[in-house]
């Protein structure tokens, strides 16, 4: 028996894609939607920039969908401008869908919620551990945007919706570069092939303050459970693993995954996006050797991305009671996952 019929918005992307397969597996209907639908089994492709309102109104017309996970944005060079391309996004989907079928709709969020826009990230030095109640930081963020542009809709239309606020999801996505467990592993596969130690690129702060992280698997079990369980709609849920680590530790325990040297944390940052800088030519020279699918390092690596997350000055730990409470139990070890994700990649020939 079918669940329902989904759209899972951004269905390539790390969030998506793994959402988009478990719901498959779950027994929902699925269509993704993508700019470049990547066909993925099961998954019903729908093409569309949701930054087109006609060519939006245009893919979605006539789909029955019941339930829309929405898994995506767009990164403009400001703030101002992330809450204008991503509030649009969010607008043209909801002026394309038929709001007489639609039950529910989910939106992913994350730990900027707290800690700010990248522009100011950090800055409101919320207490740890996070909590769902805690006030909104100051300033423009795109994930409040999102989050009232659901929430209107939603009273609008008669649905009911869900926030989830994951931190840093790690987990299998080929062609989504904005994927700490991939960089890390192309990092330290350039590391390996390099004779360099494994230096951690981020903050003194990250390297021995308590933290956690996403797996994208629990994260797709979680937004599942809070869109059907009986009264876990219209609540937004912090979602992480579990568990909680610091960098210090894990970083040695990658290091030996990969067989690197691990010298302590260096006392400035060794940002990655400097560290890496010039290592395309590397990179294709390791493909070439090893046989490897993906030559191109910028598909793989966000060097970036992994660098706002480690080099932050803030702990970052999430509270979980909320969600445990309302009835998700679900539990990930980070380690597990990381040492899970890099097997594979080496097993799909993505690292050496």
């Amino acid at each position: 028996m079918r669940k329902g019929t989904a759209l899972v918005v951004g269905a390539t992307g790390i969030t998506g894609g793994n959402l988009a397969a478990y719901l498959v597996a779950s027994g929902w209907t699925v269509y993704g939607l993508s700019r470049r639908p990547s066909g993925q089994a099961g998954v019903i492709p729908v093409a569309t920039d949701l930054l087109d309102r006609d060519a939006t109104r245009q893919a979605l017309d006539g789909l029955p969908i019941s339930h829309v996970f929405f898994c995506t944005w767009t990164r403009r060079d400001s703030e101002q401008e992330n809450v204008r391309a991503n509030g649009a996004m969010m607008n043209n989907l909801f002026d394309a869908l038929d709001a007489g079928s639609l039950r529910h709709a989910s939106l992913v969020t994350g730990t900027k919620q707290y800690l700010g826009a990248f522009e100011s990230y950090g800055s409101g030095r919320v207490e740890t551990p996070f909590r769902e109640s805690a006030p909104r930081v100051p300033g423009e963020n795109f994930y409040y945007t999102l989050e009232d542009i659901l929430i209107e809709a939603a009273e609008r239309h008669g649905f009911s919706w869900n926030v989830h606020r994951p931190h840093t999801v790690i987990g299998h996505a080929r062609g989504n570069a904005m994927n700490m467990g991939v960089t890390i592993a192309v990092y330290a596969s350039i590391c390996r092939e390099q004779g360099w130690p494994f230096v951690f690129p981020g903050s003194q702060t990250q390297w021995n303050a308590l933290t956690d992280m996403t797996d994208a698997l629990l994260l797709a079990r979680q937004m599942e459970w809070a869109a059907l369980a009986p009264g876990a709609q219209n609540e937004a849920f912090n979602t992480v693993n579990g568990d909680t680590f610091r960098w210090r530790r894990m970083w040695q325990e990658i290091g030996e995954f990969f067989c690197l040297e691990v010298p302590d944390c260096p006392e400035t940052p060794q940002p990655l996006e400097e560290q890496m800088a010039g290592m395309e030519e590397t990179w294709r020279g390791i493909a070439e050797r090893h046989g490897l699918v993906e030559s191109d390092v910028t598909q793989l690596a966000s060097w970036w991305h992994t660098d706002a997350d480690l080099g932050r000055e803030q702990e970052c730990v999430n509270d979980l009671t909320k969600c445990r409470d309302f009835g998700f139990s679900e539990f990930r070890e980070t380690r597990a996952a990381f040492l899970d994700l890099f097997a594979r990649l080496r097993a799909e020939r993505i690292i050496p």
